[in-house]
């Protein structure tokens, strides 16, 4: 989970790191009014999840609550890169000497953490990484020993941050390294971390990657959770407790194991190739249990895709026997009844493959289609969906 700037804001707050103070408004009048409270020069601050928010005329220095009201009306229902602004951060100005990067992420090809730093902050990671790759400081985190004081010493000195300021980062690098791992981060980044007029250091902008994987350990992390931009069907299914992604294809999808999944989204993708560039719609992984509660929650949500023309089930019986997973399939449209209107192609092979056909065979139901095959199932979704 991606959290908005003012999230990560009041994360770093709690953990000490040095930020500005911030009130979010979701109105010009409350842009007005947060200006007025905080006093002097404030910045106006798009609180979309996508970069690029200063180019696209989301981030707007205001000298007054007039002007801070003027930034929130040209901001609110600005697109940015396809995001909608609906809130703005009205954050305390500060007089900046530098700017410097900082992040600490999860390095899973090394099995690590990650810091990315550089003495040269304030521009797109991605984009100093390619034109000054020397400016960017590439430094192992061992999760066993974290990043000490002393680690972010070795950071900031390999960063080439000079002497002097070596010990007024390193502190700020601890701390954030205690909002990663304190939060079961994948990813915390602030740029800029700037140096004031005054000598302080200060996270001016923090972007923060939760792992929801963590989420049974963080009951608070649902509080920050934006369930209004989420997707009605990954919300629906994630209150289902299904493992479900949202996709722009046609063929409904549903499958048991992610690599099986996965594999069955790369075969419908080459059949649709054959009938008009159909695509898959989701990925749905109903996991070992393949009963007919969890067949028809998937199917419901599947089917409730207005984009979905026809389904196709991709089922190998392993702990789950076929003849379990063909009678969750029956089961499961009686339960849907009228809801289930649209073509299912079910492939089953594995424990019981047979007991499983012999049940879809007999049900004899309109919607299904039995496939030998994975590649004659794809195949056969496809053609449906392009009907």
């Amino acid at each position: 989970m991606d959290l908005y700037e003012y999230q990560a804001r009041d994360l770093f707050e709690s953990y000490g790191v040095p930020v500005l103070a911030g009130i979010i408004a979701d109105t010009p009048a409350e842009a007005r009014a947060a200006a007025e409270k905080l006093g002097g020069v404030v910045v106006v601050k798009a609180q979309v999840k996508v970069g690029g928010r200063g180019k696209a005329g989301g981030v707007k220095v205001a000298k007054n609550p007039d002007e801070a009201e003027e930034a929130a009306q040209a901001i609110l229902g600005l697109d940015i890169k396809g995001h909608v602004v609906k809130r703005v951060m009205v954050a305390a100005g500060a007089r900046i000497a530098a700017e410097y990067y900082f992040s600490v992420l999860l390095d899973r090809a090394n099995r690590s953490y990650l810091s990315l730093t550089s003495f040269e902050g304030g521009m797109e990671i991605e984009q100093l990484a390619v034109e000054k790759p020397e400016a960017l400081a590439r430094i192992e985190v061992d999760p066993s020993v974290g990043i000490t004081l002393a680690k972010a010493k070795e950071i900031a000195v390999a960063a080439k941050f000079p002497a002097d300021l070596v010990d007024k980062v390193a502190p700020v690098f601890v701390k954030l390294y205690e909002v990663y791992t304190g939060e079961d981060a994948t990813l915390v980044e602030v740029n800029p971390l700037v140096l004031t007029e005054e000598g302080d250091i200060v996270a001016l902008d923090g972007k923060v990657s939760l792992d929801e994987n963590a989420a049974f350990r963080h009951p608070n992390h649902e509080a920050l959770e934006d369930k209004a931009a989420a997707d009605p069907l990954e919300a629906k299914a994630k209150a289902l407790d299904l493992n479900y992604v949202k996709l722009d294809g046609q063929v409904g999808i549903i499958g048991n194991g992610a690599g099986l999944v996965m594999s069955t989204l790369d075969v419908v993708a080459y059949a649709g190739e054959n009938h008009g560039g159909v695509k898959p719609a989701n990925f749905l992984d109903i996991g070992g249990g393949a009963s007919a509660e969890v067949m028809a929650a998937g199917l419901d949500v599947i089917l409730g895709d207005p984009q979905v023309k026809s389904v196709f089930v991709n089922v190998f019986g392993g702990i789950t026997a076929c003849d379990a997973v063909a009678n969750g399939i029956v089961s499961a449209l009686e339960i849907l009844g009228d809801a289930a209107t649209k073509p299912l192609v079910v492939r089953l092979d594995g424990n019981n493959v047979e007991e499983g056909r012999r049940i879809l065979n007999e049900a004899n139901h309109p919607l299904v289609t039995l496939a030998t095959g994975m590649d004659e199932g794809a195949d056969k979704a496809a053609e449906l969906a392009a009907r």
